[in-house]
């Protein structure tokens, strides 16, 4: 299977073949799984902000169920701070996959929950990150990720 190339710097995955499918190591839950655009996405993601925004992997879940006006609905990724709250809030979509206003929506949406002052919304190729301030009800896009700042 050939995978798009991204827009992040280039990792050293371990992939493994089964049954004629080939899967993708994720490194937050431990194990195998099979490699669709959007998972090489989000294990991208999950490079990035460990490596190179220094973000600890203890801090970071990924693929957790939420229930929003009683329906379950799945976040991609959200990284904590020290203190376990939601402090940036990932949305993954296979490369194929605009960024459009739904995206932000749904984003918004777990977010409503959640209350995670960064959001990044990427297809692999373009990403779009929002600092939210919830009591002034505003947010600004910003060029990147802030760094790990947590001691």
């Amino acid at each position: 299977m050939k995978m798009t190339v991204l827009n992040f710097p280039p990792y050293d995955f371990q992939f493994k073949k089964k049954d004629n499918k080939l899967y993708i190591f994720d490194i937050i839950r431990k194990k195998h799984y099979q490699l669709t655009p959007e998972e090489w996405v989000r294990q991208h993601v999950l490079h990035y902000l460990i490596i190179q925004k220094k973000y600890p992997s203890n801090l970071i879940a990924v693929e957790k169920q939420l229930l929003i006006n009683q329906t379950k609905r799945r976040f991609d990724i959200v990284v904590f701070n020290r203190q376990m709250q939601p402090y940036i809030l990932v949305e993954c979509k296979a490369p194929s996959i605009a960024i459009t206003q739904s995206v932000f929506d749904q984003a918004n949406q777990y977010n409503w929950l959640l209350r995670a002052p960064y959001l990044f919304l990427t297809n692999g190729k373009k990403h779009y990150i929002c600092q939210i301030d919830f009591e002034k009800n505003t947010y600004k896009f910003l060029s990147e990720l802030p760094q790990n700042q947590m001691k």
